[in-house]
């Protein structure tokens, strides 16, 4: 009997294949390629990437990056995760701080849009997995039931409607706009 050993890939690795058009995470080093999305997921990201950057940029706060700068979590093996946007700190990341690749670490508050192609399962899955590397808020957004899910480390999940408001919490105080608005197509 042969048994064939696979090699894993690094984030190293990864940039390069990206840089070939080849997108994805890293799974303890197993590479797991990622599709486009739709316009509704992509809606939806920038809807809310809006309401974060108007409210982080001018206060200097920290950092907000999209899906394709990649998350590297974990090193020997290599995962490198892409939330649909993360918000990392200045105190985490000081600003004058140039990042040529992955951001190492855990960012403070983590979006996933929920895709066509997630089960539910999944999804909860994923935000446990961004909690359990220190990330401090995860909010889970379902474009079609309309909803987000707020998930914190330790406490019950809160699931907000239309008329409710979204709150940064501890991971981005002061922030707050209306669900409403991240659907507002």
């Amino acid at each position: 009997m042969t048994i064939t050993k696979t090699k894993l890939l690094t984030a190293d690795d990864l940039l390069r294949l990206y840089s070939k058009g080849v997108r994805g995470e890293l799974i303890r080093g197993v590479l797991c390629e990622t599709m486009a999305t739709g316009v509704r997921h992509g809606q939806v990201v920038m809807n809310l990437g809006g309401e974060l950057r108007s409210f982080i940029k001018p206060r200097r706060l920290g950092r907000l990056v999209g899906s394709d700068a990649g998350v590297l979590l974990d090193r020997d093996p290599d995962t490198v995760r892409e939330p649909d946007i993360a918000f990392i700190s200045a105190e985490k990341l000081p600003l004058d701080v140039d990042v040529p690749g992955y951001y190492e670490g855990a960012p403070d508050l983590v979006v996933e849009v929920v895709s066509p192609s997630d089960g539910r399962w999944e999804v909860y899955d994923k935000a446990r997995m961004w909690l359990s590397y220190g990330v401090r808020l995860v909010w889970v957004v379902d474009p079609e039931t309309r909803t987000i899910e707020v998930h914190r480390l330790n406490a019950p999940m809160l699931r907000l409607a239309e008329d409710d408001r979204l709150d940064g919490g501890e991971a981005l105080p002061g922030f707050s706009c209306p669900v409403r608005a991240v659907f507002d197509l």
